[in-house]
């Protein structure tokens, strides 16, 4: 495997994303990386990163992981504005999903040129829900293929973990704050487990928002959150794609394999592989997972 080189993404509203590109002699293949929300960071641990660089490499296909603007809690960067640099708040309290159309567009950008001709798309989390919003918004876009890795039901979560009551008193006065322009700021009821704006807050737990990708709570709830058809996001995906899921993953509602089972019958011309054991994370099975991608991309 190749030594990481430092990039950096450029995306088209001015800003500057770190990465790194682990890529092999003669590559002309390449996988971009996207990474869940919460303190996520490309480069501050060396797990299933690191074995899936090496096994990809060794399939002569490069891999690009780049922090996006949900990266970290909260993180502020500079964007560039009519040749000016500004200052902004960004990371997971104040992430609107839909952005991540321009962060996917600025690695597509970078990777074109530098002289990729196949590239991929592999989203880890809520990167799996960023895959399908990116697809449901540009369908016609450079993608080849498609690895969704454990995408998880956040609106659930919150709206189980928050209680119904709370849920809906918080999502009302976060549409609040929003229109009175105050959507940026924190909302204090939540700390310390959870950081979030207005904002930030109302985009994740939204029923009928972009987020919202993988609702397997009202699904298997029999619970009606969303006016919206649900897992339209998904549906919309006519490439060939591949869905992994950990056995043990805990941020998916009920049984693992009645999940899968829901989307497989929505797709069933998709890949879908449970791996035994795995947790969210994938911990302890990186290799494992790892060879299904390669070899799934490779075919």
């Amino acid at each position: 495997m190749q030594k990481p080189t430092l990039v950096q993404i450029k995306t088209k509203d001015g800003l500057t994303l770190p990465g790194m590109l682990y890529r092999p002699k003669r590559s002309k293949s390449a996988a971009i990386h996207l990474h869940g929300n919460g303190s996520s960071s490309v480069f501050y641990h060396d797990d299933m990163r690191g074995e899936m660089a090496k096994v990809l490499n060794a399939k002569n296909i490069s891999l690009l992981l780049f922090n996006n603007r949900g990266a970290h809690y909260i993180k502020k960067l500079h964007p560039y504005k009519k040749g000016r640099e500004t200052s902004k708040r960004y990371g997971m309290a104040y992430e609107k999903i839909k952005e991540c159309i321009l962060d996917v567009d600025g690695a597509i950008d970078f990777l074109k040129k530098q002289g990729y001709k196949k590239l991929y798309l592999i989203g880890e989390s809520t990167g799996a829900n960023k895959i399908c919003v990116y697809n449901f918004y540009k369908p016609r876009n450079k993608i080849s293929k498609y690895i969704l890795l454990g995408g998880g039901d956040d609106t659930g979560i919150y709206y189980y973990t928050l209680g119904r009551k709370k849920f809906n008193r918080l999502l009302k006065e976060a549409s609040t704050k929003i229109k009175k322009r105050k959507g940026g700021e924190i909302i204090e009821e939540l700390l310390p487990g959870m950081i979030f704006s207005y904002q930030g807050f109302y985009d994740i737990a939204n029923p009928n928002g972009d987020y919202n990708v993988f609702p397997f709570y009202e699904a298997l709830k029999k619970i009606k959150l969303s006016s919206k058809p649900l897992f339209r996001h998904f549906i919309s995906i006519n490439k060939p794609t591949l869905v992994v899921y950990g056995e043990e993953d805990k941020y998916v509602w009920g049984n693992v394999s009645r999940v899968v089972d829901i989307l497989r019958k929505r797709k069933p011309e998709f890949e879908y592989k449970v791996i035994e054991g795995a947790d969210h994370s994938f911990s302890a099975h990186q290799n494992q997972l790892a060879r299904i991608m390669a070899n799934w991309l490779s075919s």
